[in-house]
C-alpha cells in the first residue's frame, strides 16, 4: 500500500480489486485532503489504518496483490463531469447551478461513516459512530408536508368530482338529482382512496431505517459512490426554497430506499417517493409511507368498462398540486416499472404532467428538475431471466420480499454509484419552448418509409393535417401541452441515462459477447478492458470504479457468477476466460452489458450503416464513384433510418437536437479518431464545425431521402458539394468496427426475424398473442442453434419490435374493449413490401 507523505489513504478492496474512495476516482489527480483516515477492506469488512493493512490477515491471495498501481492512475485523463443541463433548453440554469471547482470535489462513499462523521472523538464514538451520524441529521416533523389529506378533499377539483361522481346517471340519457347519502358515499370512497395515496412522514422512523440501511447497505454493498459536486448542486437547489423534482432511473426495487437515503445523509430533505401500487403489501406499505412513499395505480382508469376514474384523478392531481404547494420535494420513476433489458426504457410522463400543470396553474412559482442516473455492479434482483423468457412477473409479497433480504445478506453486490445531473428550472424550460418555432407535425412512418420504400409515392400533409398543426406556443394549447411533457421527459430520460456511470461487470459482460464471444486469454481480456475504460472515458462518460484493472475485471468476473467460466490452460498456467450463450445465462450477461450501450450507440449505429452501404455495392456492384469511397450524406442518411427504425430501444439526442444533426456529427467524431478518413482534401467539408454550432439554430427539416441506386450513381461532378469517406484499413480499426457493428447485432437480429415472422403473419390476431407467437418463434431459433446471437430472444425485443412495426404501418391496430386486435397494415399487404422491409433490416447486420 503506497502512502503520501505518511498520509493516511482510504483503499475500498473489492475482491482483490482496489477500488479508490474519495479523489483517487478523478484520475490523473491526487489530492489528500479528500482521503479518508482508515482502509476498509471489504472481503471480511474490517476496518484498519493503512499501516496496518500490510499485516491484515484478511488479505487476499488467490490472485495476484491488490496493491495500488499509481501508474495507471496517474497516467489517465480525469474523469469528465457528467450530468450538465441542456445549453439550448435551459441555459440560466445550467450556468446558476455550476462553477468551475465543482468537478474537481471527487467522490464520497456514503456507506464509510466512522467518527469523524460525528461531532464526538474516542472509543466510545468509534463503537457508536452510526447512531450517532444518524441522530445528528437535521431531520424533523416540521419539515414535511400538514394537512394533506383534509386539504386535498376540501378543494374545489375533489368537490366538483365527488358531486358528479354521486349525479352519474346509471343509465345513458337519464338525470339523477344529487343525493346527499351518495355524496358521503363517495366522500367515504374519497378518504380511503387518501388513505393509500398520502404519506405520513415519521421522522423518526427515517433515523431509525437509516441506522438498518448503513448496516445492511455495507453488509451487501461494498460501496455507495456519489459525487461531492453532484450534491453541492442539489444543496444549492434546495436554498432557492422551491419543490425540487428527482427523475432516477429505474434498475431496482433498492432505487427506493437509494435516494433518500443519500439525501438523508447530507441534510437533505427526504422526496416523497410515487410508488406503484403492487409494492401496496401489508406491513411494508405501512414502513414506505413513514419514509415518504405513496401509492398510486399502475393504471389510473380501473372501472370494467374502461371510462375514466375522474375521481381517482383528481384526487392524485390535487394531491401532487399539494405537495408542490407546501414545497415538498418528489421522486418520480418515469420509466413506469424497473427496466427488464439493463437499458433505460422510454419515458410515461403521466406524473410529470401532473407537475407542469401545477407550474401551470401557479400551485407553485417554479419547480426544480433534478434528473438521477443509478448504476449497480449487480442488481440485488440479481437478473429478469424469467421476465425475459415470456414468464409474467411474480406479484410482490412480504414473503418474498423478507426471503429478498435475507438472500442479500448472503451475497454481496459490489458497488453502487449515485449521479445526480444538474438541477433545472421547468419555467425556463417552458418559456424557452414556447419561443420555438411550431415544428411539423412528426411521425416514424413518415420518417422511415421512404428509406424502406424508396418507390413508394411520398406522402404530402393534407388541408386537413395543415389545419391540426399548433399554431400557438401557449401553455393553454393542449398540442403544445402534450408536446412540451413528452419532450421534457425524453430530456430528463436521455440526461439521466447519461448521467449512469458504466460498471466493471458493464464492460467485462460487453467485452465477453461482442469481442471475445468464444472466449480468451485472462491477460487479453484485462488488456481489452483497460482500453475500453479509456474509451469510455474520452467520449465524456464516466466510470463506477478505479484501480488496477487485473483486480476489477477479477472483481467484475466474480460478480458475474455462473455467466462465465475460467478454466487453466497448460499454456504459460495462463486463464481462460469464457462467456455461457446459453439461455438463460447470455439474458443476463446482455442485461449487463447493456449498461455500457449508451456509449457506443451512435459509433455502432454508424458502423453497421457502412456495413449496409458497402454490403449493397457488393452484392450489386457499383457505378460511378469506387467502391472504396462512400458518400458522407448518404451514410448519415442510412444511419438516421437506423435510428428511426431502433428509436424504442434507445434515444441518440435530445428532442431539441436533429437526428440527422447528431448522425453526422457522430461521422465527423469518426474522422477525427482516424477510423473514416476524407477521400481528397479538396473535398472536405467545409462547414462549420457541429460543436461549434448552436442546436436552436437547427430546426427540423424533412430528410431528402434519396434510393441507394440514385447514391450509387453520383459521381464527383463540380456540383456535387458531398464528402467522400473510406474507412481505415487498420488492423486495430477495422476490429473496433467489427465490435461496434456486433453491440447492434442482438437488435437487428430481434428485428429482422420479426420480419420473417410477420411474412406468414394471418391475422387479424389479439396483440398479446401475436408477441407470444413471435416470442416463441425467436426462443425456437436459438434452440435450433439458428440464431446467431441468443440474446437476440429476449421479450423486451420482441415487445418493442411489434411497438415499431405499428408505428411504421405494418401492424394496423383496433381496439375491442381491453383488447388490441392487429392486422397486417394496407402497405404491406403485398408480399413485395415485406420483402422490402426485410432487407432493409438485413443490410444493416453482419452474419
Amino acid at each position: 500500500m503506497v502512502v503520501l507523505a505518511g498520509t493516511p489513504g482510504f483503499c475500498d478492496l473489492q475482491f482483490n480489486s482496489c477500488v479508490m474512495d474519495e479523489t483517487a476516482l478523478s484520475l490523473g489527480t491526487i489530492d489528500v485532503s479528500y482521503l479518508s483516515t482508515s482502509a476498509d477492506c471489504s472481503i471480511s469488512r474490517c476496518k484498519h489504518s493503512t499501516e496496518e493493512w500490510g499485516e491484515c490477515n484478511s488479505r487476499p491471495t488467490l490472485f495476484r496483490s491488490a496493491t495500488l498501481r499509481w501508474k495507471e492512475a496517474l497516467l489517465s485523463r480525469k474523469r469528465p463531469f457528467v450530468g450538465r443541463c441542456c445549453y439550448v433548453c435551459t441555459p440560466q440554469s445550467r450556468d446558476n447551478f455550476f462553477n468551475s471547482s465543482i468537478p474537481s470535489l471527487g467522490l464520497r462513499n456514503v456507506i464509510y461513516i466512522n467518527e469523524t462523521h460525528t461531532r464526538y472523538r474516542g472509543w466510545l464514538a468509534r463503537r457508536f459512530c452510526y447512531i450517532l451520524f444518524v441522530q445528528e441529521r437535521d431531520v424533523h416533523k416540521g419539515m414535511f408536508a400538514k394537512n394533506l389529506t383534509e386539504n386535498v378533499l376540501n378543494s374545489s377539483r375533489v368537490q366538483k368530482a365527488i358531486v358528479d361522481e354521486a349525479s352519474e346517471p346509471s343509465t345513458p340519457g337519464s338525470f339523477v338529482q344529487t343525493d346527499p347519502k351518495a355524496i358521503n358515499k363517495v366522500k367515504k370512497k374519497a378518504r380511503k382512496i387518501l388513505q393509500e395515496m398520502v404519506a405520513n412522514v415519521s421522522p423518526t422512523l427515517i433515523r431509525l431505517t437509516g441506522w438498518v440501511l448503513l448496516k445492511l447497505f455495507n453488509s451487501f454493498f461494498w460501496n455507495i459512490q456519489i459525487h461531492r459536486g453532484q450534491i453541492e448542486m442539489v444543496k444549492a437547489a434546495t436554498e432557492m426554497n422551491l419543490p425540487l423534482i428527482f427523475l432516477p432511473v429505474h434498475k431496482s426495487h433498492i432505487d427506493y430506499l437509494l435516494l433518500t437515503f443519500i439525501l438523508f445523509c447530507h441534510n437533505i430533505k427526504a422526496p416523497y417517493i410515487a410508488a406503484g401500487n403492487n409494492l401496496n403489501i401489508p406491513i411494508f406499505s405501512t414502513l414506505i409511507r413513514k419514509l415518504g412513499g405513496f401509492f398510486i395505480r399502475r393504471k389510473l382508469d380501473q372501472n370494467p368498462d374502461g371510462r375514466k376514474d375522474f375521481l381517482y384523478r383528481a384526487l392524485l392531481y390535487v394531491h401532487i398540486e399539494e405537495l408542490l404547494r407546501q414545497q415538498q420535494s418528489l421522486e418520480i420513476f418515469l420509466e413506469g416499472t424497473r427496466s427488464r433489458s439493463g437499458k433505460t426504457s422510454g419515458a410515461r410522463a403521466g406524473l410529470l404532467s401532473v407537475v407542469v400543470d401545477a407550474l401551470f396553474s401557479n400551485a407553485t412559482p417554479d419547480v426544480l428538475i433534478i434528473p438521477v442516473g443509478i448504476s449497480y455492479d449487480r442488481i440485488i434482483e440479481g437478473h429478469y431471466n424469467s421476465e425475459q423468457l415470456g414468464k409474467p412477473k411474480k406479484n410482490e409479497s412480504l414473503w418474498s420480499i423478507a426471503r429478498g433480504v435475507f438472500r442479500m445478506l448472503r451475497k454481496n453486490y459490489g458497488c453502487v454509484r449515485v449521479d445526480f445531473a444538474q438541477p433545472f428550472s421547468l419555467k425556463e424550460y417552458v418559456n424557452s419552448q414556447s419561443q420555438k418555432p411550431v415544428p411539423a407535425p412528426f411521425s416514424l412512418e413518415q420518417a422511415l418509409l421512404p428509406a424502406i420504400l424508396p418507390s413508394r409515392p411520398n406522402d404530402t400533409v393534407d388541408g386537413e393535417a395543415e389545419a391540426s398543426l399548433p399554431n400557438s406556443r401557449d401553455i393553454s394549447s393542449e398540442p403544445f401541452r402534450r408536446e412540451l411533457i413528452s419532450n421534457l421527459a425524453e430530456h430528463v430520460m436521455f440526461t439521466a441515462d447519461k448521467s449512469c456511470a458504466v460498471m466493471s461487470t458493464h464492460i467485462v459482460a460487453c467485452l465477453l459477447l461482442y469481442r471475445h464471444r468464444q472466449g480468451t486469454d485472462l491477460s487479453r481480456l484485462v488488456e481489452d478492458f483497460f482500453s475500453m475504460k479509456e474509451e469510455v472515458l474520452a467520449r465524456d462518460f464516466d466510470l463506477g470504479f478505479s484501480g488496477n484493472s487485473d483486480d476489477v475485471v477479477m472483481h467484475a468476473i466474480h460478480l458475474l457468477g455462473n455467466c462465465v467460466n475460467i478454466t487453466n490452460t497448460s499454456r504459460n498456467n495462463e486463464f481462460f476466460v469464457t462467456p455461457s450463450i446459453t439461455i438463460p445465462a447470455v439474458f443476463e450477461l446482455n442485461f449487463y452489458s447493456n449498461g455500457i450501450l449508451h456509449v457506443f450507440i451512435k459509433e455502432a449505429v454508424i458502423a453497421c450503416s457502412l456495413h449496409a452501404i458497402q454490403s449493397r455495392r457488393y452484392r450489386n456492384g457499383t457505378s460511378g464513384a469506387s467502391p472504396s469511397l462512400i458518400s458522407q450524406e448518404h451514410l448519415v442518411r442510412k444511419a438516421a433510418s437506423l435510428c428511426y427504425l431502433l428509436s424504442n430501444e434507445f434515444t441518440v439526442s435530445l428532442p431539441c437536437q436533429v437526428i440527422y444533426q447528431v448522425c453526422h456529427e457522430s461521422v465527423e467524431r469518426l474522422i477525427q479518431y482516424g477510423i473514416l478518413l476524407v477521400a481528397e482534401d479538396d473535398q472536405e467539408d467545409v462547414s462549420p464545425s457541429l460543436t461549434e454550432q448552436q442546436w436552436n439554430k437547427k430546426l427540423p427539416e424533412p430528410l431528402s431521402w434519396r434510393s441507394d441506386e440514385e447514391d450509387e450513381d453520383s459521381d464527383f461532378g463540380e456540383e456535387q458539394r458531398d464528402c467522400y469517406l473510406k474507412v481505415s484499413q487498420s488492423q486495430e480499426h477495422q476490429q473496433y468496427i467489427t465490435f461496434l457493428q456486433r453491440l447492434l447485432g442482438p437488435l437487428l437480429e430481434a428485428y429482422s426475424s420479426a420480419v420473417i415472422f410477420v411474412h406468414n403473419f394471418s391475422g387479424p390476431v389479439l396483440e398479446s398473442e401475436c408477441i407470444q407467437k413471435l416470442h416463441k418463434h425467436l426462443i425456437s431459433r436459438t434452440e435450433r442453434n439458428v440464431a446467431v446471437y441468443a440474446e437476440s430472444a429476449t421479450y423486451s425485443h420482441v415487445k418493442n419490435a411489434v411497438k415499431v412495426f405499428k408505428e411504421i404501418g405494418v401492424f394496423k391496430q383496433t381496439k375491442q374493449r381491453k383488447d388490441t386486435i392487429l392486422e397486417l397494415g394496407t402497405t404491406f399487404l403485398p408480399q413485395s413490401n415485406r420483402q422490402k422491409l426485410l432487407e432493409f433490416v438485413m443490410s444493416f447486420m453482419v452474419l
